[in-house]
């Protein structure tokens, strides 16, 4: 049915916007917060496992070294150094503004295969592009879009940049896993390697007395596994199936308004018009480059 699996998609990208306020709570509460991304894909990759079991009856695994190299590259990438650049940056800036930085995702990704080759600039994307990119610059300078010029952005704007840059990289490392491995079983396998290493990270670190965990940190990384992970991959990848990937991608817009909407009712953010208007500059510019694609498809 197209109408559920619009709600599935709906419901994936508000989980999605969920994400920025649990990893908000996290980053306050712990000084250490690793543990907690460990724990959560640890969480989502047994699920996933569980889930290919119920579906399939077996739990897919990579069989050859190439595919476990690409799942590694999966996990570094998406897993590992995004959450280092995650929940040390939501240190730093509210959970509102680093979901609108990390909208310019797609962008990223357009500008990466154009420098590669893999795609052509047509009109329409360089617009989006031009817009995402001013909108961009005005939510990273908290209103100003010349503070990265006068060097006036500070540690939490780069490391939330970092994650749009990790992200592309998994993007492109996920295009090569999917040619002989499943969307579930990638995910899964770099779930558990990502947890593996946020885990051992964690530990080196020291400060991982989980007795010492609030209520909010167990939901939050609860929510973060289950619903933010698991379940929102899984109905996404779903919609994908069902309507293709240029029309399920457009709902990712959603991610930073649904982000936005909850920080201000649940962590009680407020944020600027100006970084509200570059936020919507990021939208409108996502939107120009997603279309281009879809009408490609």
């Amino acid at each position: 049915m197209p109408s559920l699996t619009y709600l599935k998609l709906i419901g994936a990208m508000f989980m999605w916007g969920g994400t920025w306020i649990a990893g908000r709570i996290v980053a306050q509460e712990l000084a250490a917060p690793l543990l907690a991304p460990a724990i959560r894909f640890l969480i989502a990759g047994l699920a996933l496992a569980g889930f290919a079991l119920a579906s399939e009856g077996r739990i897919p695994r990579p069989t050859t070294g190439r595919e476990w190299g690409i799942v590694s590259g999966l996990a570094m990438t998406g897993i590992f150094i995004y959450a280092l650049c995650f929940f040390y940056g939501l240190k730093y800036i509210t959970a509102g503004r680093g979901a609108l930085v990390v909208a310019l995702n797609p962008v990223v990704v357009a500008i990466t295969a154009w420098f590669f080759g893999q795609e052509r600039m047509t009109p329409r994307k360089t617009a989006g592009v031009v817009i995402a990119l001013l909108g961009c610059l005005s939510v990273i300078g908290n209103g100003d879009p010349l503070a990265l010029l006068h060097g006036a952005v500070g540690i939490g704007e780069w490391l939330i940049l970092g994650c749009a840059l990790c992200w592309t990289a998994y993007t492109f490392i996920g295009r090569q896993a999917t040619k002989t491995l499943s969307p579930l079983a990638a995910t899964l396998y770099a779930s558990l390697l990502g947890a593996l290493l946020l885990g051992t990270t964690a530990l080196l670190q020291g400060g991982s007395d989980l007795a010492a965990w609030s209520w909010r940190v167990w939901a939050s990384v609860l929510f973060l596994g289950i619903g933010g992970t698991a379940l929102a991959f899984t109905w996404f990848a779903d919609g994908v199936k069902r309507l293709g990937a240029a029309r399920a991608s457009v709902f990712v817009n959603l991610v930073p308004v649904f982000a936005v909407l909850q920080a201000a009712v649940l962590l009680n953010e407020r944020l600027g018009l100006a970084v509200l208007a570059g936020g919507l500059l990021v939208i409108v510019g996502v939107w120009l480059t997603s279309y281009q694609k879809e009408r490609r498809t």
